[in-house]
């Protein structure tokens, strides 16, 4: 096995044999197909807890998640895991998110919460909102725990929806001020599983809105996500 192969599959970070096929199983499935009308896909919506908001040294405590399947959110198709952490986050981080020292101590070991968020999320393509730090904090937990070089299509609603609503969007940048927009209930406000659960019903707006401009699939809403990134850099 080359070093490539190896740093794909996990091999030099301490994996097992079984972990280390449930990786390999992931990694063989078949890339979703980003061209597809919304009643056709499967995205899977996500939002995670962190240590803090520093994305080159806070940890990954919580990833929450929940399928939109065919247009509409599966609440059967609902993820929420804890990591277990070697170090508590400070007391003011646990009152932000909610999780006591306690369940980051017993939650489940990193490379094991990893494979089953892969495994639940299959290659189904990515929706959240402000993405980027999402993307980086669970990629870089992949890269430690999972020795995963991880590669994932993502659609940032935070740069869809000013899009789509321009006159909105000099005045709206986080996801409260969204979803107070469009009466969107948050029934408990930075746990993982719930502002994943309240951005999904955002990206139902977002479809909606979308349909006027003719983008009815995930692959175009990227591709207003990449325009609304060129104007911001203007």
């Amino acid at each position: 096995m080359n070093a490539w192969w190896g740093s794909l599959f996990g091999r030099g970070v301490g994996l097992s044999e079984t972990q280390r096929q449930r990786l390999q199983t992931w990694q063989s499935l078949a890339a979703a197909d980003r061209r597809q009308a919304w009643p056709e896909t499967r995205v899977v919506v996500v939002d995670v807890e962190t240590t803090g908001l520093d994305m080159g040294k806070d940890r990954l405590i919580a990833i929450g998640a929940v399928a939109v399947v065919a247009g509409r959110i599966d609440l059967a198709q609902s993820f929420d895991v804890v990591l277990r952490q070697e170090q508590v986050s400070s007391h003011e981080n646990i009152l932000i998110h909610g999780i006591g020292g306690m369940a980051q101590r017993e939650g489940l070991p990193p490379a094991d919460a990893l494979l089953d968020f892969l495994a639940f999320l299959g290659k189904s393509p990515l929706v959240a909102f402000h993405a980027a730090f999402d993307q980086t904090m669970i990629d870089r937990a992949m890269r430690t725990s999972l020795g995963l070089r991880w590669r994932h299509p993502w659609l940032d609603l935070a740069y869809v929806m000013p899009a789509l609503l321009p006159g909105l969007s000099g005045r709206r940048h986080a996801l409260d001020d969204w979803t107070s927009h469009f009466q969107i209930d948050n029934f408990a406000r930075h746990s993982a599983s719930a502002d994943a659960l309240a951005t999904a019903q955002l990206l139902l707006c977002a479809m909606h809105l979308a349909k006027h401009e003719r983008a009815v699939s995930y692959q175009a809403l990227q591709a207003i996500e990449a325009a609304q990134h060129w104007t911001f850099s203007r």
